[in-house]
């Protein structure tokens, strides 16, 4: 009988994605980060009291560094091993947060600007689409490793998606916010016609990159694409080779 011994340390077990979310009280349908629906493995939350997205996006975070700090090492502390946000303009907060929880930190779907820019064939570029074009910095971009001159367009001239989340309100018109998004990536197209791939900066977004991929026939990437890289390199999949004794299981102990 083969002796099986649990190791501990964690107080969260099987979660490896740790999400900071805004101190929010917006609906999020699945596909968007904040439901727990959305993903396809466990993950946990942890809320930074006081960081509205109206101060994230229009204040640049200002005075937010502590809350966010404090939120990222309490999901350590309970077992993640590496961090998210639900704030793409969480981008200017990359470096500080990597720095003070120790671990793997994704701030930003924009992260991903230089990945999706290499794959394209030459002459095309990546256009980001965002919830406030005119707040969304080259700061914002430089920090998650993207060219400040990346183009940019945002959905604040729509009827829905900007006011609700910006707004904080509690209820939100799928259809219109679907309408916005479409809005947004069509003009964007217009105004930059050698743009071949879009990343959606605002982590609500996901739930719709599938339509607008559909009806701009162009690959979209967004923050589950993000996170979803990021949990496979966090916890590789076991595909039944084991070395050095095999992978510790969520217990701890080897398989």
């Amino acid at each position: 009988m083969t002796h099986r011994t649990a190791r501990g340390g964690k107080t969260v077990y099987g979660a490896h994605v740790g999400i900071v979310i805004l101190d929010t009280r917006v609906p999020r349908i699945p596909g968007d980060v904040g439901n727990a629906r959305t993903w396809n493995f466990p993950v946990i939350y942890r809320r930074a009291v006081g960081a509205t997205v109206q101060r994230v996006i229009h204040e640049k975070g200002a005075g937010l560094s502590q809350a966010l700090l404090d939120a990222a090492m309490d999901l350590v502390k309970m077992g993640a091993d590496g961090i998210a946000t639900t704030g793409g303009y969480l981008s200017l907060f990359q470096k500080e947060l990597a720095a003070h929880v120790g671990v793997p930190v994704a701030t930003s779907s924009m992260m991903q600007i230089p990945w999706v820019q290499a794959l394209l064939p030459p002459g095309k570029r990546v256009g980001v689409l965002t919830l406030h074009g005119p707040r969304l910095t080259p700061e914002h971009l430089f920090a998650a490793g993207a060219a400040p001159d990346t183009p940019v367009v945002g959905t604040e001239n729509g009827h829905e998606l900007t006011r609700v989340l910006i707004g904080n309100e509690m209820e939100l018109d799928v259809e219109k916010a679907e309408d916005d998004v479409l809005a947004a990536a069509d003009e964007m197209l217009a105004r930059y016609p050698d743009v071949g791939a879009l990343v959606l900066e605002c982590h609500n977004m996901a739930p719709y990159s599938r339509l607008i991929s559909m009806t701009f026939n162009m690959p979209v990437f967004d923050v589950f694409t993000l996170v979803s890289w990021f949990h496979s390199g966090l916890s590789p999949r076991d595909f039944g080779y084991p070395a050095n004794g095999g992978p510790r299981n969520d217990w701890g102990e080897r398989q």
